[in-house]
């Protein structure tokens, strides 16, 4: 399902259930051995699918360990996303010569929970979501809107290790892709300042999944 969203380079791997064989380096391991069943079993498909994911791309097995926020520490010269829901797991991964930053983010193609979508969005987003719902009423948009907001955090932090608030990035959301404009001030990317992402996002099994890539021959 995710690859249909990445280009050539990045690698992906994804998962619907939970491989009974799945295993985790012991150094990884001793990340969740308080955990409970539900985050273990999280934790270890989304482990396993990005070593899935790294192996595609050549890079030798090792433990996936915590960075900054918590997100997966990746090998030297990698860069890469992890996302998890009900039902859903996935990883990608690239070689950081080729791609600046990636994000992805999964979520049940269901409606937000009361009261979620104020704390998530903007009012011109809302107005937005309206108009979109009045075009395509089976489609779940607060919900695509705020996975794809997740996928822009995702891709913003490895650049600028800052803080983005749902509030510091307006989407226009159209069929199959979105542009974020970016709020915040003073990031760059390539010695320009960096405004927007642009992304794609899938509805498909009950799921929307969204990505950002931001490949350097674009950039520079």
């Amino acid at each position: 399902m995710i690859e249909e969203l990445l280009p050539a380079e990045v690698s992906s791997a994804e998962a619907f259930t939970d491989p009974p064989d799945a295993l985790l380096f012991p150094e990884e391991e001793a990340l969740i051995a308080r955990a409970r069943d539900k985050r273990r079993r999280e934790f270890t498909t989304g482990r396993w699918c990005a070593h899935q994911a790294l192996s595609r791309l050549g890079v030798p097995p090792a433990p996936l360990l915590r960075g900054e926020r918590g997100a997966p520490q990746w090998p030297a010269g990698i860069i890469g996303s992890i996302t998890h829901c009900a039902g859903y797991r996935a990883a990608v991964v690239a070689r950081a010569e080729q791609v600046h930053t990636v994000g992805i983010d999964a979520e049940p193609h269901a409606p937000l929970p009361d009261g979620v979508l104020n704390v998530v969005s903007l009012e011109a987003e809302r107005a937005h979501l309206a108009e979109l719902s009045t075009v395509h009423p089976d489609t779940h948009w607060d919900r695509i809107l705020f996975s794809c907001k997740e996928s822009v955090y995702k891709a913003w932090y490895p650049i600028t290790h800052q803080w983005l608030g749902f509030e510091d990035a307006r989407l226009e959301l159209a069929p199959g892709t979105f542009t974020a404009h970016l709020r915040k001030e003073g990031a760059e990317l390539a010695g320009r300042p960096l405004t927007t992402f642009t992304g794609r996002w899938l509805v498909g099994g009950g799921l929307v999944v969204s990505t950002i890539t931001r490949i350097r021959a674009n950039d520079e």
